[in-house]
């Protein structure tokens, strides 16, 4: 696979919690200069990097991030803020505590409400397979799927693991097209990214992909 696909495909990420507004520039010219996806910051600096970017590269962030058990009304009202400052798409944290209930219809009902606020802006479920069953992960994709998300995310990179090859071909098989995957946390190699989008993830979420490029 052509590096420039790789890149393509990534989320360039800088969700440190020291990070400072040059930080969050440097992500951005970079995600500029190397045609991602698009760059994953704080909630805090969305504003000010999306008149920074001005068009040039996609702003995406995190809501209800990174235990994701706030309200549905603070994930709502949180992501409608951050569209009106320029986000173009939002990574969502999944109430798992919900999911271990069983309470699914709650989690349908916080998606939904979601995307609907989110209009065309893109939709992403952060799931944290690492505190998940393979059948909670299964579960996982059909309600986003109910929910109407636009991608079931693997993980924050804030918990006890990140991504997994076996859980992104477990999202693909469970999926079958309905929804897109991003893979995200540890993910620091070209041949980590190559893998994991060979294994289904139409995304990868990493602070690496792009320091590994400018090493070589």
């Amino acid at each position: 696979m052509e590096i420039k696909e790789i890149l393509g495909k990534c989320d360039h990420t800088c969700l440190s919690k020291t990070a400072t507004w040059e930080e969050i520039k440097g992500t951005v010219e970079d995600g500029i200069t190397y045609g991602v996806a698009s760059v994953c910051i704080p909630p805090c600096f969305v504003e000010r990097a999306a008149r920074f970017a001005c068009g040039r590269v996609a702003i995406c962030t995190v809501v209800g991030f990174p235990n994701g058990y706030s309200t549905t009304a603070a994930k709502v009202a949180e992501t409608v803020e951050l569209i009106a400052v320029g986000a173009d798409e939002i990574d969502v944290v999944l109430n798992v505590t919900r999911l271990k209930e069983r309470d699914y219809d709650y989690i349908v009902d916080e998606i939904a409400a979601l995307k609907k606020v989110c209009g065309k802006k893109v939709l992403k479920i952060i799931v944290e397979t690492c505190l998940l069953t393979k059948e909670e992960i299964a579960v996982m994709c059909e309600l986003v799927v109910r929910g109407g998300a636009d991608f079931i995310k693997t993980s924050t990179g804030f918990d006890s693991a990140g991504a997994k090859i076996e859980d992104v071909e477990a999202m693909r098989e469970f999926l079958r097209g309905r929804a897109k995957i991003k893979a995200a946390g540890g993910i620091r190699t070209l041949e980590d990214a190559e893998a994991f989008i060979g294994a289904g993830a139409d995304r990868i979420g990493t602070s690496g992909i792009v320091k590994a490029v400018k090493q070589q």
